[in-house]
């Protein structure tokens, strides 16, 4: 969606924007060694489509710029992790070097397994489509999307489980 935005929206255009008062954010296991789970498979999925959408822009996204890129992301990585870690210390914090550098590892994997996808299939599967083709295939999408949204609202954030406000 935001690759979308970027392509049919001029820059000065775009901002960030709260949709509610209250986000439910739905975290999701790290899942080391399952592609299809967890920030793995959230990895995998969201590099292969900003490949997708670099190559559908132009840019040639070679084998060898690929490699590039991941040593790049590696190396920034392992200093982001050293920032981190003397920040928690200056303010006290408690801070896990390993489980920081075990995410840093399942996301260079994710980047790994979305590359050899990418350059298999640059094409894939087709990219989400825009709105102007969701409009015409549901044409009461923005009101089923709103109704989502305020039946999703409609909750009790205090109690055990997720039940609707009466």
């Amino acid at each position: 969606m935001l690759a979308e935005v970027y392509r049919n929206c001029a820059l000065r255009r775009i901002c960030q924007a709260d949709i509610a008062d209250a986000y439910e954010h739905k975290h999701q296991t790290l899942s080391t060694h399952n592609p299809d789970a967890g920030l793995l498979k959230m990895c995998v999925d969201i590099t292969k489509s900003l490949f997708r959408n670099l190559a559908s822009e132009g840019l040639v996204l070679s084998e060898s710029t690929l490699k590039t890129l991941r040593a790049t992301y590696l190396q920034a990585a392992q200093e982001a992790i050293s920032r981190y870690e003397n920040d928690a210390a200056i303010n006290s914090l408690r801070f896990d070097r390993h489980e920081e550098r075990r995410a840093v590892e399942v996301f260079l994997r994710g980047m790994t397994l979305a590359t050899d996808s990418f350059l298999g299939d640059p094409l894939g599967v087709p990219m989400i489509s825009n709105w102007s083709r969701v409009t015409h295939a549901v044409p009461d999408i923005f009101h089923r999307l709103m109704d989502a949204v305020e039946q999703d609202h409609a909750w009790d954030p205090t109690a055990e489980t997720r039940q609707p406000v009466s």
